[in-house]
């Protein structure tokens, strides 16, 4: 297949990160500190600003900023599967193609990619990816899901505690207050 990606150096990027076997699977939050440290790694030797951040058991999203210059999100995505891949025991079915190439059997090859075109679509993102855990049913609460950037902005002001009570009955929150 042919995936058109957008480049924009410096750009403001929203993703989705999906294992491949996403039923049942709680490998993320399972090994967190492991993720959490492949991130960190990457982050060192290829700088980019972390805006919001969710980690779910079979999934995550997060958007993120890229230096001025610079539009390589693609190479920062294959460094933290395969240090994370890398740093997790192996026991994951491997098919004969994976095996064949030294695959781990872990990550779905693909990701979601989108560029994050005004203010009025990154707070939508920024409220989807913090919302994320209580969509899939994990909390009632946002502030009840630890593996989230939501707790840091609530301590930062960019949230205020109650803001998931304020997006549960609809009601928009207005980050200019």
């Amino acid at each position: 297949m042919d995936y058109r990606r957008v480049w924009l150096p410096g750009s403001t990027y929203f993703f989705t990160v999906t294992l491949q076997k996403r039923y049942g699977n709680d490998l993320l939050t399972r090994h967190v500190e492991a993720l959490r440290h492949a991130v960190s790694s990457v982050r060192h030797r290829h700088p980019f600003h972390i805006h919001a951040w969710v980690v779910l058991p079979e999934h995550m999203h997060c958007i993120i900023e890229l230096p001025p210059g610079d539009s390589n999100y693609a190479k920062r995505w294959w460094l933290i599967k395969s240090t994370f891949s890398r740093t997790i025991p192996e026991l994951e079915f491997r098919n004969p193609t994976q095996q064949a190439r030294q695959e781990r059997g872990i990550w779905q090859r693909r990701y979601w990619e989108h560029v994050i075109r005004n203010d009025e679509d990154y707070f939508a993102h920024m409220d989807y990816v913090h919302f994320n855990p209580v969509k899939h049913g994990y909390v009632e609460n946002v502030a009840d899901w630890p593996y989230s950037t939501y707790h840091r902005l609530v301590s930062g002001g960019v949230y205020p505690p109650s803001w998931s009570w304020q997006l549960h009955r609809g009601n928009r929150l207005n980050y200019d207050d």
